[in-house]
């Protein structure tokens, strides 16, 4: 039997840009999605700390060190700029595993830097 557990986080990431008319997804710095092991086109699950909701996407790579973090397409509806974000990843593994798993927590700035 296989579980899922949390693989990655980057925690307290703030909304640089929200951009309707576009596909659907969130662009992450490279830098971050290097740190916090989030590979493009990986669904992640993200979590608004300023109003709750809380959506499925996937990643693709935004510019290393440009600190973006953009909620595209639909997703744009459910943030604003400036709001504080939680995205996270899972993978699957067996309850063995997870007794002794960690995840990777990336911490950032108001200016979406690694602390």
């Amino acid at each position: 039997m296989t579980i899922q557990v949390l693989k990655s986080k980057i925690h307290k990431a703030i909304v640089t840009q929200a951009e309707l008319n576009y596909e659907g997804s969130v662009t992450i710095d490279e830098d971050l999605m290097i740190a916090s092991k989030i590979v493009e086109w990986e669904r992640v699950l993200i979590v608004n700390n300023n109003n709750g909701e809380r959506l499925e996407t996937y990643v693709i790579k935004g510019d290393k060190g440009s600190g973006v973090i953009c909620m595209n397409g639909a997703a744009a509806r459910k943030v604003q700029v400036g709001d504080e974000l939680i995205i996270m990843s899972f993978a699957a593994t067996t309850i063995e595993t997870a007794s002794t798993w960690t995840p990777t927590r990336v911490f950032v700035n108001n200016k979406n830097k690694q602390v």
